[in-house]
């Protein structure tokens, strides 16, 4: 038997902590905590909480007992919430943040430590995303790998739905902490991102300062729901639809996970947003996924840049994964080459004018028939993220690098040799394949696909044999099909990087030889 005294001991602390925050309602904002990573300089980072109306609250910030700045704001009547943006502050710590509630005579103070400051990367979508680093390749030798990461601060963000709009999260699964063994491999499909982890490792390693990661991310959920109802609106999406049931596993309904997951982290200064989501949308919506994606990219730009006090930038870099490949007899075929179309806006490649200052990741040669998760799960999560960060290097950081694989950038067809000539943006590295490529070929307003084996090559073009279509031909495409390589072997790549050329369709619309055709937008 416990001794009363005892129980008595260990509730009085937290009873103590209850009462006082049930009578000064003074608190940090639930993401807001020791050990987190606030943005760094040119921006400011914005500190925020809960308190009494009209009292004056002073938040500082310290380092090694000296305070080097102040600033002082008021708590607003409508909602008791405060805010303060911090005057700009270069990269490292740690520092401490203090807040103090002054309210006639009574003074109440917050502190949390261990505060770095660096870049700020929040990380969403569904069961991709959600991966740990248990689940995936070289899992064991991956989860050691975190001696060198101490400056890399990680938090995970609970699984919750809301109605309405929250101002702050309900909950959160994993507090901002130090990477290590238990937090990062925590079991299947909870706490950290595989793909945000290893995100954030690629950039410390060229950075070398600290960075800060938020994942929030559901497995088995559409677009819509991660998208807020005026997005949605401005996409014509139909009212409330149906998912089919053997992709839906997490929540389907329109805008709750933007409500609870995404709405709350708005007040935070960030760098920018990666994003993995799709799957979910091959069967639901998917002719509108050329809308919602890129309406959802910049309700997020305008939400977080009007939370944080213009600090986060209006047109904040935006990441995203092109889907990889999968085995599924329930999706057509074509299903999962048009949204992997539809998430470049129907251009194939990205930054472009619709979605601008974005990068993209091409994933459709890491397939992984053989994955315990299923094929929809493939397990090699460092490519992804290694590609990621390329184009992250290059869109968000300004490095002249090589971030996204070859594409077509000149289209000729010679009709008196029987070829389609393709003239790319860079250097390829080609691997015969006959079937990858396809053309269409029209007679009386029927049009059908027919593979257009490759034929010669040099270092920028390639040749295709189109002599099997004796009529009209009216478009090119390449890799439109679910799965159209297996691991690594796509048959063209940039060849010093290994990028893959992403998937394209392009209109040939002259048939004069020698017309040149631009991929069609």
């Amino acid at each position: 038997m416990v001794a009363p005294g005892f129980v008595f001991g260990l509730l009085l602390p937290l009873l103590l902590r209850a009462d006082a925050s049930a009578d000064v309602g003074f608190r940090f904002a639930s993401y807001i905590d020791d050990y987190m990573v606030l943005q760094k300089e040119p921006a400011g980072a914005v500190i925020w909480g809960y308190g009494v109306s009209g009292a004056t609250v002073t938040v500082s910030l310290c380092q090694d007992q000296e305070t080097i700045m102040k600033k002082v704001t008021s708590v607003k009547a409508h909602s008791n919430s405060w805010m303060v943006v911090l005057d700009p502050v270069k990269p490292g710590g740690p520092y401490e943040v203090m807040a103090q509630q002054i309210l006639g005579r009574k003074n109440f103070t917050l502190r949390i430590h261990d505060v770095l400051f660096g870049d700020v990367w929040l990380c969403s979508g569904q069961s991709n995303m959600q991966m740990t680093v248990s689940q995936i390749f070289n899992a064991t030798s991956e989860l050691s790998n975190t001696a060198a990461y101490q400056s890399v601060h990680i938090l995970s963000v609970s699984l919750n739905q809301a109605q309405q709009e929250l101002e702050d999260l309900a909950e959160v699964d994993l507090r901002w902490s130090k990477p290590t063994l238990e937090n990062l491999g925590h079991g299947n499909f909870t706490y950290m991102s595989a793909v945000c982890w290893l995100f954030g490792r690629y950039l410390h390693d060229t950075l070398r300062y600290p960075v800060g990661l938020l994942s929030s991310s559901w497995a088995g959920t559409p677009i819509e729901a991660w998208s807020s109802g005026r997005s949605l609106k401005a996409c014509g999406v139909p009212r409330q639809g149906s998912m089919p049931s053997d992709l839906e596993t997490g929540p389907s309904e329109y805008s709750v996970l933007w409500n609870a997951m995404i709405h709350p982290l708005r007040n935070m200064t960030l760098k920018g947003v990666i994003w993995y989501q799709g799957e979910s949308n091959v069967n639901f919506n998917r002719d509108l996924y050329n809308c919602t994606f890129p309406a959802l990219v910049e309700d997020w730009r305008q939400t977080f840049h009007d939370g944080s006090q213009g600090q986060t930038e209006r047109f904040f870099p935006f990441g995203f994964v092109q889907l990889s490949s999968y085995l599924s007899g329930a999706t057509p075929n074509d299903g999962l080459p048009q949204i992997r179309w539809h998430q470049t806006a129907d251009f194939g490649y990205v930054p472009n004018l619709r979605m601008p200052n974005t990068f993209m990741a091409v994933a459709m040669d890491l397939c992984d028939r053989n994955s315990p998760f299923g094929s929809t799960h493939p397990r090699d999560k460092q490519t992804v993220a290694y590609r990621l960060h390329l184009g992250a290097r290059a869109v968000a950081y300004g490095v002249k690098l090589t971030f996204q694989g070859p594409l077509p950038q000149k289209i000729e067809l010679l009709g008196d040799m029987g070829l389609l000539n393709l003239t790319y943006s860079q250097p390829i590295q080609v691997q015969r394949h006959n079937k990858i490529f396809e053309i269409s070929c029209c007679s009386d307003h029927q049009c059908k696909w027919l593979p257009a084996p490759m034929d010669t090559f040099s270092a920028q073009t390639l040749a295709l044999n189109v002599k099997s279509c004796r009529d009209s031909l009216a478009a090119v495409r390449y890799a439109w099909t679910a799965w159209p390589c297996e691991y690594k072997q796509c048959p063209l790549y940039h060849p010093t990087s290994a990028l893959p050329a992403p998937p394209f369709t392009a209109f040939i619309t002259n048939q004069i030889p020698g017309y040149r055709s631009k991929v069609a937008k």
